[in-house]
């Protein structure tokens, strides 16, 4: 059996030894999270997806929330001390970040950006990110991803 790629992510978290614990699951192609969580038998409210979002500042942003909400981008720009921010195009995420569409994550992307974390995650002990690729998922503390962003919680979802 052929050892696991780790993703940028997974040495990350090695490095700050941190506790997290690895799911994959056969993915070819982009699925939104709702349908992962479905597929996988999964809690909607512990499955967070990872938004890229710019500011009128041009500065990057990185928002992880649950995945059948909707980001307020009002909540968020105030948040971030932005007049504005807007979502980065699918196209530049690659570019942006390093990571491909259906597998960006908070923690590891070209640079660290300011990063959110919406504040319901505060009532689990685990939550669920992306792992860094399709098909891999990391299930950690949200505190822990908190750390290894420099992140905050935030109030960032369409209410």
């Amino acid at each position: 059996m052929g050892k696991e790629v780790k993703t940028n992510a997974m040495r990350i978290l090695d490095r700050h030894k941190i506790q997290y614990k690895l799911n994959t699951y056969n993915c070819e192609n982009f699925v939104d999270g709702k349908q992962i969580a479905d597929m996988l038998g999964q809690d909607y409210n512990i499955s967070f997806k990872t938004l890229v979002a710019v500011g009128k500042s041009r500065q990057y942003y990185v928002f992880a929330i649950p995945v059948a909400e909707e980001l307020d981008l009002k909540q968020a720009a105030k948040e971030a001390c932005e007049k504005s921010i807007a979502l980065v195009h699918v196209k530049d995420i690659n570019k942006v970040t390093g990571y491909i569409r259906g597998g960006c994550t908070p923690i590891g992307m070209k640079k660290q950006f300011p990063t959110f974390v919406h504040e319901s995650a505060k009532e689990f002990d685990r939550i669920i990110i992306s792992g860094g690729r399709l098909g891999t998922q990391i299930f950690l503390n949200p505190l822990d991803l908190l750390e290894v962003t420099g992140g905050k919680y935030a109030d960032l979802i369409v209410h």
